[in-house]
């Protein structure tokens, strides 16, 4: 069975449009959604690997999280995507009761003490998406899934093909799409202290987060949103500045 949850013009998905560093529209959400402790009501799904909830994201060379400016994002996959080359972005927001039933399965398996039936979820999926300056017919494919019972509410990314890291911009390599400053993901709270980085992130090794997860099932990662917590993996503490006071 596919990691990826169904995604498409068929599902009802809407379609970014063909634009480099594009964007979706502001899409405003049925029921709020809670993350990091504070509730969004709308979202932008960003060409560049990016769920965004105040603003557009069109930045596309990755920073290290906690990011200084207070951007609260969902980074499934942040990278110099260029759907003009290729590949789509697709989005709904969706109470198809086959899909929640799917996702409430899948948060009770590897959450089983956490009561959880889902309500409602959006979907984004980054379909064979290429890279900019590429030369090459490399794509990727992931998903980034939000979902809520009005009380709690999960994040579940899917990674099905990763076989480009870094766009030609980020110092890629535009034969390879390798090499630069690589992929980030992870989640960046927006309270600049708050933050969650995959293991990989900007580095060579994010190529293989197919093969990575921390609820035992390669290539997906699950979270919970609400009041941040990451199953399976200790919390990465945010490290403290070395104090440069001298005292003698």
């Amino acid at each position: 069975a596919s990691l990826l949850y169904p995604y498409g013009l068929d599902q009802g998905d809407q379609k970014n449009p063909k634009l480099d560093d594009g964007t979706s529209k502001k899409v405003s959400l049925a029921v709020p959604f809670t993350f990091y402790g504070k509730e969004y009501r709308s979202l932008y799904v960003n060409n560049n690997g990016v769920v965004s909830f105040d603003a557009q994201v069109s930045q596309y060379t990755p920073d290290p999280f906690p990011l200084a400016d207070g951007r609260p994002f969902v980074a499934p996959y942040w990278a110099d995507v260029d759907n003009v080359l290729g590949g789509d972005v697709f989005y709904r927001e969706t109470t198809d009761p086959t899909l929640l039933t799917r996702i409430t399965e899948n948060i009770n398996q590897y959450l089983p003490k956490i009561p959880f039936t889902a309500t409602w979820a959006f979907v984004a999926t980054w379909d064979h998406v290429a890279y900019y300056g590429s030369t090459t017919n490399k794509g990727n494919t992931f998903q980034a899934t939000l979902t809520t019972d009005t009380k709690t509410s999960f994040i579940i990314l899917n990674y099905s093909d990763i076989q480009w890291t870094t766009g030609a911009a980020s110092d890629g390599d535009p034969e390879t799409g390798l090499g630069g400053t690589p992929a980030h993901a992870g989640f960046n709270s927006g309270d600049e202290t708050n933050f969650y980085n995959i293991p990989g992130s900007q580095t060579e090794a994010i190529i293989n987060i197919t093969q990575t997860s921390n609820v035992n099932v390669p290539g997906r990662w699950v979270f919970q949103a609400d009041d941040f917590k990451v199953p399976g993996v200790p919390t990465e503490v945010p490290k403290v500045p070395d104090s440069n006071n001298c005292w003698l």
